[in-house]
């Protein structure tokens, strides 16, 4: 959807914002471009709308070179959503999301109804905001507003420079989270930019670690934080990247311990000969179905003539195949446990340790390791060796 080839940004004074850059962002894709203040990443995204002119290189709109389109219709295919929100302050909150819309031609009622809908696709009532101007909403409501209004048009592109950067930390991740919503529903092509790659590697489906005007490393984020590429990379993503791959990576089947499974309805006397025989301190208790009922210990049944259901203790906390690791050590945590038992739908799938979760890191980080693959254009060279070509 997004293509740059050999695009370079050279100012009169010999400063050099991006240096040869080839990258290619999918269509439905979310990319993030990561790095310091004056890497050269905001110059990239602004390069796609035309709000900054390469001086060397093609970037390329759906297989377009973009070059070839006059700006103002380039800007009106495309969702430019900045920290600032930019939101006009002598308009509604409803008349602000039109905006688009009614630049390009359409109906004031059509307009009025598409942004209506925008506001509740972004958790605003637009019968309780939509009459508001932007000093009446919060930061956080306002870059809302900035979102829903990128999406008036329905672009099949969005850019977004720092979008969340404004608000607090509790509002930062629920934005985040509600964006990463949004995005499974719409499906858009997104350019972000961001300077917290604890943020890149949270929303983006790949990123792009740059050093000063080029990208050190473009890769998924469980690539990036388990196999940099560069000592540069691994300096920028923090020694403690380890945990934050947590995050990104995906419990599956594999990764989980089978304890000894009792019904609700079994004996416990027999239940307990059964766990003293596997030399078991505990057991998950499950229905017919497979579905988790909570758990027992050796000892209660030992000492019990009645069934395992009169014992069953519930089970706090639980994760589900397919959610991140950092999901279940928090609930592990947060119930004081030393395990969790993980569901895949309704049904009990097994149940995750320390241990386990520690073998399921080393998987994803082996996995990263062996699919890593240099996607720094050839002639690049290392940050390091570019510091001297820094840019504004």
């Amino acid at each position: 959807m997004i293509r740059f080839e050999h695009v370079s940004k050279r100012y009169p004074d010999g400063t050099t914002a991006v240096d040869d850059l080839s990258f290619e962002v999918k269509a439905g894709e979310l990319v993030t471009l990561v790095g310091p203040s004056g890497c050269g990443k905001t110059t990239t995204m602004k390069m796609v709308n035309r709000l900054i002119e390469p001086t060397g290189g093609r970037v390329y709109l759906d297989g377009q070179d973009i070059a070839g389109i006059e700006p103002v219709k380039l800007r009106r295919r495309i969702g430019y959503v900045i920290q600032q929100v930019g939101l006009f302050p002598h308009k509604t909150i409803l008349e602000n999301t039109a905006t688009v819309p009614a630049l390009l031609g359409w109906k004031k009622a059509e307009a009025r109804q598409r942004a209506a809908e925008l506001l509740e696709l972004v958790g605003l009532d637009p019968g309780t905001f939509g009459s508001r101007y932007p000093d009446q909403l919060s930061g956080g409501q306002q870059q809302r507003v900035g979102v829903a209004r990128a999406l008036a048009a329905d672009p099949p592109v969005l850019l977004m420079d720092e979008p969340f950067g404004a608000v607090d930390p509790v509002v930062r991740e629920r934005l985040q989270n509600e964006f990463l919503d949004l995005q499974e529903r719409l499906g858009k092509t997104v350019l972000f930019v961001t300077h917290d790659i604890e943020e890149a590697v949270r929303l983006g489906d790949r990123i792009a670690v740059y050093g000063a005007g080029r990208i050190e490393q473009f890769d998924t984020p469980a690539t990036v934080l388990g196999a940099p590429a560069t000592p540069y990379v691994a300096g920028f993503v923090g020694s403690d990247r380890g945990l934050k791959r947590l995050s990104v990576t995906a419990i599956e089947p594999s990764d989980l311990a089978r304890p000894v499974t009792l019904g609700p309805a079994d004996p416990a006397p027999s239940a307990g000969a059964r766990l003293r025989a596997a030399a078991a301190d505990w057991a998950v208790v499950l229905d017919a179905d497979g579905a988790l009922h909570g758990w027992v210990t050796a000892d209660e049944l030992a000492a019990s003539t009645g069934t395992v259901g009169d014992h069953v203790r519930p089970v706090a906390a639980r994760a589900w195949v397919g959610s991140s690791l950092k999901d279940a050590l928090a609930a592990m945590l947060q119930d004081d446990a030393g395990w969790i038992p993980v569901m895949e739908g309704p049904r009990f799938a097994g149940v995750l340790t320390p241990a386990r979760l520690h073998t399921a890191l080393r998987r994803s980080v082996n996995t990263a390791a062996a699919d890593s693959l240099p996607v720094a254009p050839a002639s690049a060279t290392s940050a390091s060796e570019a510091a001297g070509r820094s840019t504004s």
